[in-house]
């Protein structure tokens, strides 16, 4: 391989792992909050009911 073909390989993967490292360590430090107090009931009432329902489907 040439020196330059090295390089962007090199460049490519510390671009790939350490995004993903930097996205864990950002979910690690700010998880999500679930049922929190701003999520409205009704909504989640709905979500819930929508959870329980079968699947629609198309039959085309």
């Amino acid at each position: 391989m040439d020196p330059i073909a090295i390089v962007m390989m090199i460049v490519a993967l510390v671009l790939v792992w350490g995004g993903l490292i930097a996205a864990i360590m950002y979910l690690r430090s700010r998880p999500e909050v679930v049922g929190g107090p701003h999520e409205d009931p009704d909504l989640v009432r709905d979500d819930e009911e929508r959870g329980s329902q079968p699947h629609p489907f198309r039959d085309t």
